[in-house]
């Protein structure tokens, strides 16, 4: 079963999606089903997420999800730890990596504003696993004033994406004006959806061009 059709059969604890997040969660998050996985859900919501996340990945995924709200802590199972705590807070942070180790998948479905996704993003991305997918959704609200954002806003997470990318492709900038970093360096793919932000590490990038083939046979202009 897809998760999509998890999704529309769920009778049990809501769960609250767009329906195109999911072109975006199999094509991201696919990759992990059936294996073993500490995925990380930040936003607990009404605990249906987490249960989705759990019939979908399989068995012998690990999901932890975290929330300020503490009516939460009943969402826990065999399969799924709850921990209550703040998504801005490094030391919360890192008490979950003490706790569980390193994650393979972040999704943040947390606040929304632009604050707390990015605290979250600067303290847990560098540490994922090395082939990890940190996912953010809902940043429509990146747009919204009162979430911290707004087309152009420096606080926007939309617009710190957009500098990202000069950051991936920071090895090819001649003006010196950026400098490549450890984002250059882990960094193998960011994708924008409508409301969703994904980016993609790898431990080796190979950007060597070569040119394969008969030389003799190269067009001449």
């Amino acid at each position: 079963m897809s998760l999509y059709q998890i999704f529309l059969s769920n009778t049990g604890r809501p769960i609250h999606k767009s329906g195109h997040y999911f072109f975006a969660y199999e094509r991201h998050f696919g990759r992990y089903v059936g294996h073993p996985v500490t995925f990380l859900e930040i936003g607990a919501g009404n605990g249906g997420s987490a249960q989705m996340w759990k019939s979908w990945l399989g068995p012998l995924a690990r999901i932890v999800t975290i929330d300020i709200n503490e009516v939460c802590r009943q969402y826990a199972d065999e399969q799924i730890a709850v921990r209550i705590g703040d998504q801005s807070d490094p030391q919360f942070l890192q008490s979950l990596l003490d706790e569980f180790g390193t994650f393979d998948a972040v999704l943040d479905d947390g606040s929304h504003h632009m604050e707390h996704v990015t605290k979250s993003f600067d303290f847990l991305y560098k540490r994922i696993a090395a082939n990890g997918v940190y996912m953010i959704e809902d940043m429509h609200t990146a747009y919204w004033s009162d979430y911290g954002g707004g087309r152009g806003d420096p606080r926007s997470m939309v617009e710190r994406f957009k500098g990202l990318i000069d950051d991936l492709n920071a090895d090819h900038v001649r003006d010196g004006t950026v400098a490549p970093s450890y984002f250059t360096r882990q960094t193998v793919a960011m994708t924008a959806y409508d409301s969703v932000l994904v980016l993609e590490r790898a431990p080796m990038i190979n950007k060597f061009m070569k040119m394969i083939g008969d030389d003799t046979q190269r067009a001449n202009y």
